[in-house]
């Protein structure tokens, strides 16, 4: 077929020896090369969005948290999925709620004084409006990562994270890549925080993490 266009490649990978022939478009080998450039571009320019109070009054909220819940719907649920594991690996008991359980009773979970965290690039997802409003009900406090700090969620929260995204990696700048990146980001940089403000130490993770090699290394006498 005349779309296709048969390609030399050979490994950039060291150490590692690899030419063969793969039937791709250069327009798709191009635009995956562009995926690496738009994400990391786009790290480089949150920098300049980072709010310091906001941060270290999220970092102080997540700290000081009995328990802490975490919600998102789509690729921003996938990512508080993550961000509710690295709250576990550094005892920070952290689950995530799913906005479909949320309203059928899973913020039984959140009581007066934990944190719940919410992450909506607009900032109105539909499914996560009736939590915020259980939450704000019981008492719990609301952190709110979102790129439009005049959406709903943003004006219900007690802090509000700037989501900066340049744009997403598909040529429709439709799919959540970017996006989830730039998340992700975020709860890394939490998580880096909170382990400098618990002084948590890699004894205490090497305790709950024996597994893998990363077990293996923390662990080995």
């Amino acid at each position: 077929m005349q779309w296709l266009r048969r390609c030399s490649i050979t490994s950039a990978v060291p150490g590692m020896s690899f030419t063969g022939k793969i039937n791709m478009r250069k327009e798709s080998i191009a635009a995956a090369k562009a995926a690496y450039e738009i994400e990391s571009e786009c790290i480089k320019e949150m920098l300049s969005y980072f709010d310091e109070e906001a941060f270290s009054k999220a970092v102080e909220l997540l700290r000081d948290a009995e328990r802490i819940g975490a919600t998102g719907c789509g690729h921003s649920g996938i990512a508080c999925q993550h961000f509710a594991h690295l709250m576990c690996c550094i005892e920070r008991p952290t689950r995530f709620i799913s906005p479909a359980e949320a309203v059928h009773g899973a913020t039984g979970y959140l009581q007066k004084g934990d944190v719940c965290l919410f992450a909506s690039r607009g900032g109105k997802t539909g499914e996560l409006l009736p939590i915020a409003r259980i939450c704000k009900e019981k008492g719990v406090k609301i952190i709110t990562i979102t790129e439009n700090l005049e959406s709903p969620l943003a004006k219900d929260a007690d802090v509000v994270i700037k989501q900066y995204v340049n744009r997403e990696t598909d040529k429709y700048n439709a799919q959540g890549t970017t996006s989830t990146t730039a998340l992700c980001v975020i709860f890394h940089a939490l998580q880096t925080a909170l382990i400098e403000e618990t002084d948590y130490k890699n004894e205490q993770f090497a305790l709950i993490h024996p597994g893998g090699a990363v077990g293996e290394r923390l662990n080995k006498k």
